[in-house]
């Protein structure tokens, strides 16, 4: 959420003429739609990635401003919290050798960053979940000093009206409280999008959320939370409760949370925009100076400012994206789905995987969501993000007697949704040698059944095999992941353990 917010008090006529503007966009919004007002085809594809600050020791640093005056570069931006940074690569054009050109640019991106990260003793990283941070560095103090994040925070908090409880029961359980929506910062992912029609919006959105598991389940790298053992990807039930503006009350009253995963297929982005508006009470009700709808009879593309807004304070694992370029407007679906790292190349492999196969899955004659139920793609989620490589999921049975099945996670992936990425990414013109180099990092992921939660695990369980405490076991497996993700060797070759000694005491 890149607006210029200023901080400042709301009363209740801010927040219905808010609504009313937000109504006036939703029109604005449909007309766009009805009147064919969108950009044509460019198959154009974006990536963003949120990395960590930290210290030769493992630890987080708080450093992201002194960092980005060092870095001095539009592509590098705040996150909420201090030891957060993102990058963000300029639009691609699908084709050619697109992940060969994107793996070269991120390389170069971080390795200057990091460059700039150690003149100030720190350095970056790449993971979904920092292992070591300590809840007494998710608190308000250690939000980045920027005001539409302590705006954000001031609202979500009074919405709430109580304390954030944090309740993952996983490997092991966490159970604690926050006053501040900080714990959010400690999920950092990767956000790819996706330009698309207006009439290809349902089909690619619908195929994101119907593989949404399958991503996390090759992709998850989350294990750890304030020193225990949790879920293999942690960050969805950790975002869910660390934004959560409802009491049990409203919980219990089926409200829907801020983080949602949604609960149905959609047939445009319509729908999508229009639940924002009906289901979620503004946050940051700031209100622009334009009229959207007097914008649109004057022959003008309206910004569409309070829509965009609002939407940027509902956090979809797959999000509606409405922007303009060059005087155009477009649809973007924003994936959100995975965490970062471990290394460039398996970011770019995740990349690669759900490019391909949303394409392929989105032309399908018989598409997968008429065939899987919604509530079906919700559980396989919630059961990627709980034990990650070794997932069960449900999925179509194929062949002609219909109906669903449950299936290893790597089995549906190697037997089915592999064959369809490459199908996918050589209907994008990807050349055979970026599709074969990256589709071959997820194969081989499902054939060691590797990622990097498990590795992150298995490290761990060695150090305290070896005699390390809790938290010396947790800094050595940050550290010598730290070592080989610079070094930039896919995970599933990272060799598990630590080389470090035992620590005295």
């Amino acid at each position: 959420m890149g607006e210029k917010v200023v901080a400042g008090q709301f009363d209740l006529a801010d927040r219905q003429g808010y609504r009313d503007k937000l109504r006036r966009c939703l029109t604005g919004l449909e007309r766009l739609l009805a009147e064919q007002r969108f950009d044509r085809p460019k198959n154009l594809m974006g990536l963003e990635i949120e990395l960590n600050l930290v210290g030769a020791d493992g630890m987080p640093r708080m450093l992201n401003a002194e960092v980005l005056e060092r870095i001095a570069s539009r592509d590098f931006q705040t996150e909420l919290a201090m030891f957060n940074l993102e990058v963000n690569i300029a639009p691609h054009r699908l084709g050619g050798r697109v992940f060969d050109r994107l793996a070269e640019e991120l390389r170069t991106s971080l390795a200057y960053a990091d460059r700039k990260a150690g003149e100030l003793d720190a350095g970056i990283l790449m993971i979904g979940i920092l292992p070591t941070l300590d809840r007494d560095d998710l608190v308000s103090s250690n939000l980045s000093d920027v005001d539409r994040y302590t705006l954000l925070n001031d609202q979500i908090v009074a919405a709430r009206g109580e304390d954030f409880v944090l309740d993952i029961d996983g490997v092991e359980r966490l159970t604690c409280t926050s006053k501040s929506i900080a714990p959010e910062a400690a999920c950092t992912s990767v956000q790819l999008h996706l330009q698309v029609t207006p009439g290809r919006f349902a089909d690619v959105w619908n195929a994101a959320q119907a593989v949404a598991g399958v991503q996390i389940a090759v992709g998850a790298n989350s294990p750890f939370l304030f020193g225990r053992e949790l879920w293999c990807e942690s960050r969805p039930p950790l975002f869910q409760q660390s934004t959560d503006t409802r009491p049990p009350e409203l919980q219990a009253q089926g409200v829907r949370p801020r983080t949602w995963f949604g609960e149905r297929w959609i047939s445009s982005a319509y729908d999508l925009f229009e639940e924002n508006l009906r289901y979620y009470p503004a946050l940051l009700p700031i209100c622009d100076e334009e009229e959207p709808l007097k914008v649109l009879d004057e022959g003008g593309v309206p910004s569409l400012a309070e829509l965009v807004l609002h939407n940027g304070t509902v956090y979809r694992w797959n999000r509606p994206v409405y922007g303009i370029a060059d005087g155009v407007p477009h649809l973007r679906v924003e994936n959100r789905v995975l965490p970062a790292g471990p290394t460039i190349t398996d970011v770019i492999a995740n990349a690669a995987f759900y490019y391909g196969l949303v394409r392929a899955l989105a032309e399908e004659s018989r598409p997968v969501w008429t065939r899987l139920p919604f509530e079906a793609a919700a559980a396989n989620f919630d059961a990627a993000c709980r034990y990650g490589i070794d997932a069960r999921l449900t999925w179509p049975r194929r062949g002609r007697y219909g109906g669903t099945v449950e299936v290893d996670a790597v089995s549906l992936v190697r037997d089915e949704l592999l064959p369809l990425a490459e199908a996918g990414l050589a209907a994008w013109g990807v050349e055979p040698a970026d599709r074969d180099l990256y589709l071959g990092v997820i194969e081989e992921r499902c054939r060691r059944r590797a990622n990097g939660a498990s590795w992150q695990a298995a490290t761990f369980h060695r150090a305290l095999e070896a005699g390390f405490s809790r938290d010396a076991a947790l800094a050595a497996t940050t550290r010598r992941y730290g070592e080989l993700m610079h070094q930039g060797d896919p995970v599933h070759t990272w060799p598990v353990g630590s080389p470090e000694p035992v620590p005295l005491g």
